[in-house]
């Protein structure tokens, strides 16, 4: 197969460092600021509470993730335990409503965050060139080995947490404790608003497995490498909403746009305000890096078994990476950015990211009671089926809280994709 060509170079902190960089985006520049509107100075409950929801659906990554470790990360681990059809329906819902379209936004939202520093980038020629080089050098530098692009997400991990670090340091001497006593116990349906908000700022890491083909010893790395890239999230959200309703108090609320700007430029002065900005560019650009790093590996997974051309899933001779699919992935992002096409599809991601999730978690339950599995399992979760049990009600109550539009959206992709799968079956019957 051409998955045995390619090269295991991800470690443990290749792993880790992708994850973080994947789940941690521009979303936590303006958060403190939509969460604090919920919860005030007890903002901390959400973050603790969605953190630990979060964490369980994350160990059940961790351990399918020791039991089926080839390239593709959720897609297959949802194909190996249902079978074609799940398989299909993951892998497209997968790589292209929570990569394309993701990426398609997140890079016009970095193209609108520069146009205060390049104002041309508001015409459609300049910011077509701007989004060729982006894509471009990303898919070059990815294509020129896994370890390169693996190489460049640690490198814009370390970029994205470095203002975020400073903002931590400094916002210590300039916490007031007043502004972090609670005056009033939070509410249930306000602690699950502003968790619901931030569902979708911890989603992500789960794009970091698709290298799973590409990791050293994967029944070690791949768990090893999720959680302890989820933790550092955990724990750095935490402490950013700390210092943030720490310096800031009431006032948190009135800088729903730029919260963390706001703190920055009360710590260090206008020249704060400017670095926060720039961290918050960089991290968008970051997680582009770490996105065209991980969902080309779904594509390529998905062509190997049937799901696209042939071509997608052959492995550069010299390189030993999936280059068609690095190239066909770059050029739809590309397309959808420059169009705005993922403006009407984008409503599908949340929804399918969810999808995703039950799908991966129900899979180490199906795997639990057959035992399936051609190997030794290193990572085996505690406590029976109480986590995935966890993981799995919470999921159900994420998805309860869709809205129909999403739902809508949802529904007519899975007809679609269920279509395209019946008559890509019939085609094979047929020859």
């Amino acid at each position: 197969m051409e998955t045995d060509k390619l090269k295991r170079e991800i470690d443990i902190l290749g792993l880790a460092a992708n994850t973080v960089n994947m789940i941690i985006g521009a979303g936590i520049f303006i958060l403190p600021g939509l969460v604090a509107a919920y919860l005030a100075e007890a903002s901390i409950i959400a973050y603790i509470f969605c953190g630990i929801l979060m964490f369980t659906i994350v160990l059940c990554f961790a351990e399918i993730g020791s039991r089926v470790t080839v390239t593709g990360g959720a897609y297959a681990y949802i194909h190996e335990a249902f079978g074609d059809y799940a398989g299909f329906l993951s892998n497209a819902l997968f790589w292209f409503g929570t990569g394309v379209l993701i990426n398609a936004a997140v890079i016009n939202a970095m193209a609108d965050m520069l146009t205060v520093y390049i104002p041309s980038l508001q015409i459609l020629a300049y910011r077509s060139l701007f989004f060729i080089l982006i894509f471009g050098s990303f898919a070059w530098i990815n294509i020129r080995g896994v370890k390169y692009g693996n190489s460049m997400v640690k490198i814009n991990t370390l970029i994205k947490l470095v203002p975020l670090l400073l903002l931590i340091v400094g916002g210590v001497f300039y916490v007031s404790v007043d502004n972090l006593k609670w005056q009033a116990l939070p509410t249930l349906p306000n602690i699950g608003g502003a968790s619901l908000l931030l569902f979708f700022a911890f989603g992500g890491g789960e794009a970091a497995l698709s290298v799973s083909g590409e990791t050293k010893n994967p029944r070690r790395v791949i768990p090893m490498g999720i959680l302890l890239g989820m933790s550092v999230v955990i724990l750095l959200y935490i402490i950013i909403q700390s210092v943030a309703q720490g310096v800031l108090g009431k006032e948190l609320v009135n800088h729903k746009d730029a919260p963390l700007a706001a703190v920055a430029g009360k710590i260090f002065g206008p020249s704060g305000a400017t670095l926060i900005t720039i961290g918050g560019i960089m991290s968008v650009f970051g997680s582009l890096s770490g996105s065209i790093l991980s969902y080309p590996r779904v594509l390529f997974a998905g062509a190997q078994s049937g799901w696209a051309p042939k071509f997608i899933a052959k492995v550069h001779p010299k390189y030993a990476t999936p280059y068609w699919a690095i190239i066909i992935y770059t050029i739809l992002d590309f397309i959808f950015a420059v169009t705005g096409g993922f403006r009407q599809l984008i409503i599908i991601a949340s929804a399918s990211l969810l999808i995703i999730y039950l799908g991966v978690v129900v899979a180490v339950v199906k795997y639990r009671f057959t035992n399936k599995t051609s190997a030794e399992i290193p990572f085996r979760l505690p406590f029976g089926l109480l986590i995935p049990a966890i993981a799995v009600i919470s999921i159900i109550w994420f998805l309860s809280n869709l809205n129909l539009s999403e739902w809508i959206g949802v529904g007519v992709a899975v007809v679609s994709l269920s279509a395209i799968y019946l008559i890509m079956k019939l085609l094979k019957r047929t020859s």
